[in-house]
């Protein structure tokens, strides 16, 4: 099994110096550079302090500086929010100055609050046609002159300017939990990273079969990478467990604001919703939180890992992005580093 680690620039409140932030943010990409994981993630989100990432290869690009080896990621680039010329050409600049680091990661997007802001009328449910229409004109582009007419974008004769380093294109990576999506993925070539939120590891089971699904109906096509993301907090006693738990309950009542769209966001901070409001808020319990997610101490953690392994899973995303503080952050990652990772050596 291999590691890569998902991180955001993430303000939970106003207090919080944003150069903290970014200082914060570089080095644990660094740290985790340096212990050998494989990619480090940047997202795209807008408007939003808990995820700063008003263009990822703005991001990628920044830490490619300050890294040596460790390759770069959008998870992911949302197809709705971009020309296919534009976004052909920030990928292939970034994986330029990146030294062919560039690990492109496509998908639809999260929240209908975004979609209203980046692309309104359009629902979040039908964005993944955009994504279908983006990625092969994306191909085209980076491979050489192409014209596009197609229905959410027509352009005359153009090509990405610059051309990726690595050839064909990047590798390509999409966000997949729905059997379309993996459907999708198999089809065209593409690496899955899966998300089962804060649900039990049956969700990641269910993700394998539709996988095995995918490739049963594509025989001809070769197996992706496949990649599942958690939230990781790792502690060695009662305190850091409890601080894990409060943040992450924190964020999760967040996250219920925006996919419900309640609009209650002040400032870019969006209004926790009180867990004893929520009709699902047994999903938030503290002894379930702390089973679902890759949380707990080294040992346990290692043990998790090795179930995710047994099933299948190439890699594993370390979503270190969690409303907890700094410090809690760094030492969470210095204690993966040091002592779950050489058991996967």
């Amino acid at each position: 099994m291999r590691f890569q680690l998902a991180i955001n620039l993430e303000r939970m409140d106003d207090d919080t110096d944003m150069r903290d932030v970014a200082r914060h943010t570089l080095e644990m990409v660094q740290l985790a550079d340096e212990a050998g994981f494989d990619i480090a993630w940047a997202a795209e989100h807008h408007a939003l302090e808990m995820t700063i990432a008003p263009n990822p290869f703005q991001i990628l690009t920044w830490w490619a500086m300050h890294t040596e080896r460790i390759r770069l990621g959008t998870a992911v680039a949302v197809a709705a929010y971009w020309h296919p010329v534009n976004l052909a050409g920030e990928a292939a600049m970034t994986d330029l100055l990146s030294g062919g680091r560039l690990e492109f990661g496509i998908g639809s997007g999260a929240y209908q609050r975004e979609f209203d802001r980046m692309h309104p009328g359009l629902k979040q449910s039908d964005a993944y046609r955009h994504m279908h229409e983006m990625l092969p004109a994306l191909k085209a582009l980076w491979a050489g002159d192409y014209e596009h007419h197609g229905e959410f974008w027509s352009f005359p004769t153009a090509t990405s300017v610059p051309k990726p380093l690595q050839k064909p294109h990047p590798p390509i990576w999409v966000a997949a939990r729905a059997p379309i999506t993996f459907d999708y993925a198999v089809a065209n070539g593409c690496n899955i990273m899966s998300w089962p939120l804060t649900r039990p590891f049956s969700e990641a089971e269910d993700y394998k079969g539709r996988l095995d699904e995918a490739l049963a109906a594509h025989r001809d096509a070769a197996r992706p990478t496949w990649a599942v993301m958690r939230h990781t907090a790792l502690y060695t006693d009662a305190a850091g467990r409890d601080a894990a738990i409060r943040a992450i309950q924190s964020v999760l009542g967040q996250f219920e604001n925006l996919f419900r769209n309640l609009g209650d966001v002040h400032n870019g901070f969006p209004k926790r919703i009180p867990l004893e409001e929520l009709a699902d808020r047994e999903q938030y319990n503290p002894e379930m939180l702390e089973q679902n997610l890759m949380f707990g101490s080294p040992d346990v953690v290692i043990d998790k890992l090795k179930q995710y392994e047994a099933l299948g899973v190439d890699d594993f995303i370390y979503y270190a992005s969690m409303g907890l503080g700094q410090k809690e952050q760094k030492r969470s990652l210095e204690l993966f580093c040091k002592e779950v990772m050489p058991a996967f050596a």
